[in-house]
């Protein structure tokens, strides 16, 4: 019989561990420092490299479970006490603290876990893992007087774990972030799951996949060492959230054993990144020549849905800019200026992911990806008749691309060759193969592609995902789509559809591992998926409509949520928006409606160097190197192949 731990004396908001420590000092400006005492290179689990400096503590602008806020953290490692709070669940709603003396309310609610009636009452765990706040969350009765641990679980505990992941990405760099992806969520808790996740997990905070695989992997650590292993863990998130559990899964497989991805991208890099690029340039070339297309024209050539959303994703372009937007956490005179301060900080997706892209020696700014040679914006437009063929060449012809700044340029941008193989070689690009294909994935999506303002959050992005699974696997069988109205907003975990797909994973995971047939992993989390859970829309009514979800046919699905395009799947690219560079191809004039001789002439010198051919694979395209990828410097990398603490 396991041994039982009594409780400290002390409940609420019991402090452990060391004393803060000095105000954190930059190691050298948009730089980062080598592993130290900070970054232990003997900790398996230091795996994403160097880290980033400067980096700036926000412990004081955290609030904790019982509302009140964090210490100032300093040093380093922006460490924190840890600190245990108790909070209930009332019969009204919301969580509220403990009384002191832990007596209970009359508007305490109770749940029902393992079949017992148990009061829901949450311990939340705050402190720090990897330079990340975390928190943990679970039901826990302080009247039982027994302190949960790994060898005394407690009894309001069904011994699986969530992992949240939050959302967003600009100015998510060079800071610690004062929230997690929230811990305290009622549908998960009165199931009796543990509930974990990082302000480093909060791509808001840290707009770079790879430290947020290492982040979750230390953080689960922790909680495996203080409450024992899970038998399983999901991993849950929306937008930026679905970039992590998608690449955490994949490129780091054995942390997550199933992922709930809403309103999702396959990767921030290239399924946003690339749409937000050619957003920027489309936008600015309309800026320049406003008379030269109607509004119908430049969504027609946008791909989008409506025609605000153009303008809407070339803002969002920001997070390509160095010096476009930081947190107020970031001083203003630590942020790079290419005049003032050359050497500041660079807000870009690509410098905070140096670690991955490599760094160019000439600049020592991290080296890029982008790239827009060959591409022929506007095609289908043309082709489909809604712009001319003088409006296609004159677009191209002066469409241009951005610089390492992310000014405007005359030329197209060419990728850096090392930044555009690394970024397939390390799973930057996400592949599909190297994990995510072994495990049960929900993509839920809210429907936001006809809001008026433009949002980002566009529906074809979830076939981009299907459709890499399905070159890397031979099929996307462990994929689900699930799609609604967005009435209840992106990412309601209270929403029925969301509540269901967590059930049902719960069931599909349990069935895959108990699956002891031979075969891949891959066919045996195909075969385990509930006969249940299968693609379905729901309309605002709440009628369920079960059917495959396809980017493009005559559904009842497609009818009410319809799936747009991005400007390169218009250019002609692939819906998996895989390519970075594409290889080129002489123009063939029979592939193009038609033209006088004139136009054609401008055409092939528009594309002196020819259009892209996207009927093969992009340059350097190629699979990952594997998994559990160890980063010793920028650009540099090794291959475990394996969870090393397992």
């Amino acid at each position: 019989m396991t041994p039982t731990s009594r409780r400290p004396s002390r409940r609420v908001r019991a402090l452990a561990g060391t004393a803060p420590l000095a105000l954190a000092v930059p190691l050298g400006i948009g730089a980062l420092a080598p592993a130290g005492a900070a970054a232990d290179e003997a900790d398996p689990l230091a795996f994403a490299g160097p880290r980033e400096t400067p980096f700036f503590c926000e412990s004081d602008e955290f609030r904790t479970a019982d509302g009140s806020y964090l210490p100032a953290s300093t040093g380093p490692d922006c460490e924190v006490p840890t600190e245990v709070d108790h909070v209930y669940r009332s019969t009204g709603g919301g969580f509220t603290p403990l009384p002191e003396d832990e007596t209970r309310p009359d508007d305490l609610a109770y749940t029902t876990v393992k079949g017992e009636r148990v009061p829901f009452i949450v311990r939340v765990e705050t402190g720090t893992e990897d330079r990340g706040i975390y928190e943990i969350a679970m039901l826990d009765d302080p009247a039982d007087d027994v302190e949960p641990t790994a060898g005394t679980r407690s009894p309001g505990w069904n011994d699986k774990l969530v992992y949240t992941f939050g959302g967003g990405c600009r100015s998510g760099w060079y800071r610690q972030g004062p929230g997690t992806g929230g811990v305290l969520v009622p549908s998960m808790l009165e199931r009796g799951y543990a509930v974990a996740s990082s302000s480093l997990n909060v791509f808001g905070h840290n707009c770079d996949d790879l430290l947020s695989a290492e982040v979750m992997a230390q953080t689960k650590r922790h909680f495996e060492q203080t409450y024992g292993t899970p038998r399983w863990t999901i991993g849950w998130g929306c937008s930026g959230g679905s970039y992590q559990g998608h690449q955490i899964a994949d490129n780091y497989p054995g942390l997550l054993d199933g992922v709930i991805a809403g309103c999702s991208f396959p990767d921030v890099g290239f399924g946003t990144s690339q749409m937000l690029f050619d957003s920027r340039v489309l936008q600015t070339w309309f800026e320049d020549n406003p008379d030269a297309f109607t509004e119908d024209q430049r969504t027609a050539v946008s791909g989008f849905g409506v025609a605000n959303a153009l303008p809407a994703q070339s803002g969002g372009a920001a997070r390509l800019d160095p010096d476009a937007e930081f947190d107020s956490s970031v001083p203003a005179d630590a942020r790079y200026d290419a005049q003032a301060n050359p050497d500041g900080a660079r807000g870009t997706v690509w410098d905070h992911g140096r670690n991955a892209y490599g760094v160019d020696p000439e600049t020592g700014f991290a080296r890029v990806p982008s790239d827009n040679v060959g591409v022929q914006y506007g095609l289908e437009a043309w082709e489909d008749g809604v712009i001319d063929a003088d409006q296609f060449l004159d677009l191209n012809a002066g469409v241009g691309g951005i610089d390492v700044d992310a000014n405007p340029t005359a030329s197209r941008t060419a990728a850096d060759p090392t930044a555009r193989e690394n970024a397939y070689r390390t799973g930057r690009m996400l592949n599909g193969g190297n994990g995510l294909g072994d495990v049960p994935l929900i993509d839920y999506r809210a429907y936001t592609d006809d809001l008026e303002g433009g949002d980002i959050h566009m529906r074809y992005q979830s076939f981009s995902t299907r459709e890499r699974l399905v070159a890397a696997n031979g099929d996307a069988d462990n994929q689900v789509m699930l799609v609604e109205d967005d009435s209840r907003g992106l990412f309601d975990s209270e929403s029925p559809v969301l509540v269901y797909a967590l059930d049902a994973i719960d069931r599909w995971i349990a069935t895959v591992q108990k699956d002891t047939r031979p075969g891949s992993q891959h066919g045996k989390v195909s075969r385990s998926r509930p006969k249940d859970l299968v693609d379905s829309c729901w309309t605002p009514d709440g009628e369920r409509i079960r059917e495959r979800q396809v980017y493009e046919g005559d559904t009842r699905c497609n009818e009410l949520y319809p799936s747009y395009a991005s400007p390169r799947i218009v250019a002609g690219g692939p819906v998996a928006s895989d390519v970075i560079t594409c290889e080129l191809a002489a123009p063939d004039r029979e592939e193009y409606p038609q033209t006088t001789d004139a136009q054609w002439e401008r055409l092939q010198e528009v594309f002196a160097g020819g259009v892209c051919d996207y009927s093969r694979d992009g340059v350097d395209q190629q699979d990952p190197d594997g998994t559990w990828l160890d980063f010793s410097a920028p650009g540099e990398w090794t291959v475990r192949g394996s969870d090393p603490t397992r």
